[in-house]
């Protein structure tokens, strides 16, 4: 990625394991902290009746981030562009996919791209693709409403299949074994971790796990660590994938969901029930088959 993955590690210190309750009533009794707020115009985006209206909804997704989202043949394409297009063929309405760098953190896009708009140039977008979920990370981030979850993601190891034949690589492997993992990410961080650091000098760093799925295929590195549908859309015949326990990792398991400006609840509301009805009836099993990913549904 341009800036950094969505799932780098800054990105992800407020998250925790698996499915929370809803938002609303576990920040009963948060008293938020003093947070920037829109400066330079009070109202940004727009609500539901609006985008029915102009025929038109808009989603923000990051770039070059497979098999989520990403041009291809200079068309966006990927798991959350059919998702969103899912939601925008629910409404009834057309849809429009930008394709945007990661910033330094979830809250910064959210910010740059939901709530306020970026600094300079840009709009803000009704929709943001992809957002980790945490109930506590969405008490303290309440300018927008966290909605939609539609999977659940998980850290994995992919690795050569001729190097290891009979037994799958577990991270006490790497003591002796090369791993690949994407800079400051999760996995690279709590592989760095184990040991006080001893399995730091067979770590090699990537700009993104599609890179270091790369190297795995070109025998540079014997496996890979990081976000199991990243790993899926990069292996070849030669790799497969596994999930042995990480001891240690407490954040191992997120949900995958959506986001819009507080603002336009009723907005929030209709994408739920688009996301709702479609894992309900299979369409959206359908779309991770079709690229070939696992598909873990969120607990709602």
């Amino acid at each position: 990625m341009t800036a950094r993955s969505p799932f780098a590690l800054a990105g992800l210190t407020c998250l925790a394991l698996g499915w929370t309750a809803p938002a609303f009533a576990a920040c009963e009794g948060y008293v938020p902290e003093a947070r920037p707020q829109n400066a330079s115009r009070d109202i940004v985006g727009q609500d539901l009746d609006t985008i029915l209206a102009r025929d038109l909804i808009t989603f923000a997704a990051y770039e070059n981030f497979p098999p989520w989202s990403y041009l291809q043949d200079g068309q966006p394409v990927g798991v959350d562009i059919e998702i969103g297009q899912l939601i925008a063929d629910t409404l009834g309405v057309k849809a429009r996919f930008d394709l945007l760098p990661a910033g330094e953190t979830v809250e910064a896009d959210l910010r740059n791209y939901i709530w306020q708009g970026p600094p300079t140039g840009g709009t803000v977008n009704n929709v943001m693709l992809h957002v980790p979920y945490d109930v506590n990370f969405a008490c303290r981030v309440d300018q927008v409403v966290f909605t939609g979850q539609y999977a659940k993601e998980s850290i994995a190891i992919a690795y050569n299949k001729a190097d290891y034949p009979d037994d799958p690589p577990v991270p006490a492997y790497f003591r002796y074994d090369t791993v690949g993992v994407e800079n400051d990410t999760i996995a690279d961080f709590y592989l760095a971790s184990i040991g006080n650091g001893m399995l730091i000098p067979k770590i090699a760093h990537y700009p993104t796990v599609a890179l270091a799925m790369q190297g795995m295929a070109d025998g540079e590195v014997m496996a890979v660590s990081g976000p199991r549908a990243q790993l899926q859309a990069g292996l070849t015949e030669a790799g497969d994938l596994h999930q042995p326990p990480l001891p240690g990792l407490s954040v191992g398991t997120w949900t995958i969901g959506l986001a819009v400006h507080t603002r336009y609840r009723y907005l929030g509301y209709a994408v739920d029930d688009a996301i709702r009805a479609a894992l309900i009836d299979g369409r959206i099993a359908a779309i991770f088959a079709a690229h070939g990913l696992t598909f873990d549904a969120p607990l709602r």
